[in-house]
């Protein structure tokens, strides 16, 4: 018997290889045991690793800074004055789902979702914990010990859809399946240094595999984008890193020897892996930008006016709105981040009336309308929509509503690909504080969308060493969500 990723099998020896599964011998390419790596088994087998995928796309809608369960998607109203928050919950679609009243259209149409309640990890920082649900991989730094992407971090879901894509022979590698709006997290934090929140990007796989991102800039650090309308030349939706300071428009990104000289100080100062790295990264955005199809899917203006409304004005809701667009013009993971801008928001130790008057109305509008827009279009059946945060919030308030960071229970809701409709996974206690049923793990998390692309979650990677690396270690994809 021999070991392969994990698990003892035969070996493939005349007369078993034959009778070998085509995933096996991938799992032994990418182990090395044949002589071959990933990408080489991949090409000679002209294996489509999202052959047996219920989601062509996911949208991954990301609450940075951790909304509050109990003012969102898992209210105790019988819980004590101290504990139920401010909101009153309403009937939604979905038998036993109270839904705050904060979110009425997201109540409903909750007959097209599922909620897990029982979200569970003990990374209770915001850096490692958005890591950790953006990749599945507990962070290599301790809480408190950093805040920045390094080069050693598990790579992102959407990285390893990037490197599965780019290393199939019959995919369209031109074209990045990866893309991260309206910015990376962390660049319009108020904060004493800048950051790049880690969790989305390539990590050890590689700069190559970093997602494309957009780019929104606010109009001064007192100015919240998320929480006001925003005009059509603010949304220009701008590709990070083939833009200057200055003003550069769609019609322009074509003039591709302009665009390229704005990396040659960068180029300088890397070294000659990074810049094989940094290459295949400019050149995937500058693909991005220059196919008509996906240019075209950057103008949010094409949207009817109506449509625009109901999704929101405000960034949330036209970057919820541009995701749709992404995935229409074949990108095949979409993040959306809602990130903190004025120190806090949806880290509310200081509730004020943030939480009522700005961020539940723009997260009710983005989501419900992009759930109904997905159905309408008939997209919805092949589009996995994930919205949550990295963490939720203490049971016990202060005075004012605010919250502290509580990793042990936050809500998820979950659409489309086939997840069942108007369903709740999970139990919680009286207080939503603890799970009473078998809490679900960021490595659930990833497992679960990883198998609703038709990744087995088992699937090994070569790391910055070249060893084979699982992509999950420890997750259960859960198979109950799915109708």
């Amino acid at each position: 018997m021999l070991e392969i990723l994990g698990r003892p099998r035969s070996t493939c020896e005349q007369p078993v290889f034959p009778a070998c599964s085509r995933r096996h011998v991938l799992q032994a390419g990418g182990a090395g045991l044949l002589g071959l790596n990933l990408p080489q088994v991949l090409a000679a087998q002209a294996v489509d690793p999202f052959r047996n995928a219920r989601a062509k796309n996911v949208v991954f809608l990301f609450l940075f800074g951790g909304p509050a369960q109990h003012e969102t998607f898992d209210m105790k109203p019988e819980a004590a004055d101290t504990i139920r928050g401010p909101f009153k919950p309403i009937a939604s679609r979905t038998p036993g789902l109270l839904i705050s009243e904060q979110l009425p259209k997201t109540a409903a149409v909750s007959d097209r979702f599922t909620v897990i309640r029982t979200m569970s990890h003990d990374f209770n920082d915001h850096s490692g914990g958005g890591h950790y649900i953006q990749t599945g991989h507990r962070w290599h730094l301790p809480i408190g010990g950093g805040f920045n992407v390094t080069p050693q971090d598990w790579p992102a879901m959407g990285s390893v859809v990037e490197y599965l894509t780019q290393h199939h022979a019959q995919a369209n590698r031109d074209l990045p399946s990866y893309v991260v709006v309206p910015n990376f997290l962390g660049r319009l934090q108020e904060y004493r240094v800048q950051l790049r929140r880690p969790g989305e990007t390539g990590g050890w796989l590689g700069r190559g595999f970093d997602p494309v991102n957009t780019r929104i800039d606010k109009k001064d650090s007192k100015d919240n984008p998320y929480w006001r309308d925003m005009t059509d030349d603010e949304l220009t939706f701008q590709i990070e890193g083939l833009v200057s300071d200055a003003t550069v428009t769609l019609d322009r990104v074509s003039r591709r020897s302009d665009l390229l000289s704005q990396f040659d100080d960068s180029r300088r100062a890397l070294t000659s892996t990074s810049i094989a790295a940094y290459d295949q990264f400019q050149q995937r955005a500058l693909d991005l930008v220059a196919s008509e199809k996906t240019r075209q899917a950057l103008d949010i203006t094409q949207e009817p006016a109506k449509l625009r409304d109901a999704y929101g004005r405000h960034l949330f809701g036209q970057s919820t709105l541009m995701a749709r667009r992404l995935i229409e013009a074949g990108r095949r993971f979409v993040t959306v981040h809602y990130d903190c801008v004025d120190g806090y928001s949806w880290d509310s130790h200081t509730h004020s009336n943030d939480v009522r008057d700005h961020l539940l109305p723009t997260l009710d509008s983005a989501l419900s309308t992009l759930l109904v827009d997905l159905e309408d279009r008939g997209l919805l059946d092949e589009t996995l929509v994930v919205c949550m945060g990295e963490m939720g919030r203490t049971p016990q308030a202060n005075a004012n509503w605010g919250r502290n960071h509580w990793s042990t229970l936050f809500p998820a809701v979950l659409a489309g690909a086939g997840i069942r409709r108007g369903a709740l996974y999970g139990e919680t206690d009286k207080d939503a504080a603890y799970a009473i049923t078998p809490p679900t793990s960021p490595e659930d998390l990833a497992a679960t969308i990883y198998h609703a692309l038709g990744i087995d979650s088992e699937l090994r990677l070569p790391d910055a060493t070249g060893r084979p690396t699982q992509i999950v270690d420890h997750g259960t994809p859960l198979l109950e969500l799915f109708g």
